[in-house]
């Protein structure tokens, strides 16, 4: 018996301006391999209710109302993108006001300032003369540049995680959520506390979840390698978190054994809070506002458009996320998403995902598509060596769409990208938050000299020294 049709989604559908459409935009989640669709007034909705056990091969994607991209004139960009996010479609279908929305990012927001320094806020997008001169491009061509190294715990990460915490809130303030918290009080009663959150990541993303969840007084669980980075993990337990290293087990199954633990931990009843989609969709929620920001730059400058975007990938939601909410604002420029050679499964399953025609196709074959990388992961930039690009589907879906592809960079590249980007601007990004640009001088023969690019300085440099012609 022929199985009946699945609901398809387009993998080339741009948003279309619609002036009749009215906040908020977006109504439902559904997720890329099965079709299940989850209403976006469903609380704490972060993974496929056909996800069952220890099966990840879902992702719930956001599905909106087609909108033109504007913004209101506030310097939070949760706030001038509010009507675009879904948390806000979550918390207006459930009868939150659109004043107690406000107040609820400015609240949590004031918080997070009180323990990172900084509040969420627009970051710089500009052209970045110095590189673009170095690169070879012309006058009308060359490199923007998004420095996100002051953001929220120096790092694009705390985007993915701020709508997570407001869906989080929320749900608490609305009595949706399954634990108790006194209205207005950061934390849940001693007869019925929060579940602790959890995380499995050595880096920028464990630093954001850990600070984020240090501001709300919120548990955090964080699953580290054995050998984690001792700094790190003393940095994380000033944060608070209660730090869980993670040996591998002899009947551990492939794949990273810090993720198994953390799944073992959200199957026990503590709180996906990490940056993969398929562990918690309510991620690619947030993490499209670095998108919405640089489309709104794109919008306003002088043609030719913005050609190309090469964005670093480790578990692909930076890259899923950005692409989404650049492509927003009308401008198809091509993603090229970028793994070092040491460690590069997103390439691998472009590849095998090529004979199915769209991505989503795809994604019902995810076992065949995506696989652990076997070997063990390296690269100087060591941040994107996730064994698995766990929001693969979403990132091929928009390189498709888009006419990009994959760049897998070598680790000669990655070093020069790092010391270049000392040495032609001010921004002291990290050698992780640097990668993109290791992408671009690896496809540098493919690009024009007129095309204008975009890259993304990720995160700011903490322990690694400077490059050694630069140091002082």
């Amino acid at each position: 018996v022929a199985a009946a049709p699945r609901p398809t989604m387009s993998d080339s559908t741009l948003p279309r301006a619609n002036p009749r459409a009215k906040p908020p935009i977006v109504r439902s989640l559904r997720c890329a391999a099965c079709g299940s669709r989850v209403d976006v007034k469903t609380p704490l909705s972060w993974r496929c209710p056909n996800a069952k056990g220890n099966d990840r091969h879902h992702v719930l994607l956001i599905e909106s109302d087609v909108a033109p991209l504007r913004r209101t004139k506030h310097k939070n960009p949760f706030i001038a993108f509010r009507r675009y996010l879904a948390w806000d479609a979550f918390a207006d279908a459930n009868g939150m006001s659109e004043d107690d929305r406000d107040a609820l990012i400015e609240e949590l927001d004031a918080k997070i300032a009180s323990v990172a320094g900084t509040g969420f806020v627009f970051t710089p997008f500009a052209r970045a003369d110095k590189l673009s001169d170095a690169l070879g491009f012309s006058q009308n061509g060359g490199v923007w540049v998004k420095d996100e190294t002051h953001n929220v715990a120096g790092s694009q990460k705390s985007r993915h995680l701020f709508t997570e915490l407001l869906h989080l809130v929320a749900a608490e303030r609305l009595g949706l959520a399954p634990w108790s918290s006194a209205s207005g009080s950061s934390s849940g009663t001693a007869t019925n506390p929060r579940p602790p959150l959890a995380i499995a990541s050595c880096g920028n993303a464990a630093f954001a979840a850990s600070t984020l969840a240090h501001a709300l007084k919120w548990p955090i669980q964080v699953f580290v390698p054995e050998h984690a980075d001792a700094v790190l993990v003393q940095r994380l337990r000033d944060l608070g978190a209660d730090m869980v290293h993670c040996p591998r087990r002899a009947d551990d199954p492939p794949g990273d054994p810090c993720v198994h633990r953390f799944r073992e931990a959200t199957r026990d009843g503590a709180i996906p809070f990490g940056v993969q989609g398929p562990e918690n969709a309510w991620c690619l929620d947030g993490g499209r506002t670095i998108g919405w920001e640089m489309a709104y730059v794109a919008e306003h400058m002088e043609p030719p458009l913005i050609a190309r975007l090469f964005v670093q990938v480790g578990g692909g939601a930076f890259a899923a996320s950005l692409a989404e909410g650049f492509h927003a604002g009308g401008t198809r420029a091509a993603l090229h998403a970028v793994q070092a050679e040491g460690c590069a499964p997103l390439a691998r399953a472009w590849q095998a995902s090529s004979k199915y025609k769209t991505a989503i196709d795809a994604a019902t074959h995810w076992g065949e598509c995506m696989t652990p990388w076997s070997g063990t992961p390296t690269s100087f930039a060591d941040g994107i060596l996730d064994d698995e690009t766990y929001d693969w589907v979403s990132v091929c879906r928009a390189m498709r769409a888009s006419g990009g592809w994959p760049v897998v960079a070598s680790e000669r590249h990655v070093h020069e990208a790092y010391e270049l980007a000392h040495r032609t601007t001010d921004i002291d990004v990290s050698p992780t938050g640097a990668s993109g640009l290791a992408g671009l001088l690896a496809a540098r023969d493919r690009v024009s000299n007129d095309e204008r690019v975009a890259i993304v300085f990720s995160g700011i440099r903490r322990e690694t020294p400077k490059p050694l012609a630069l140091r002082a």
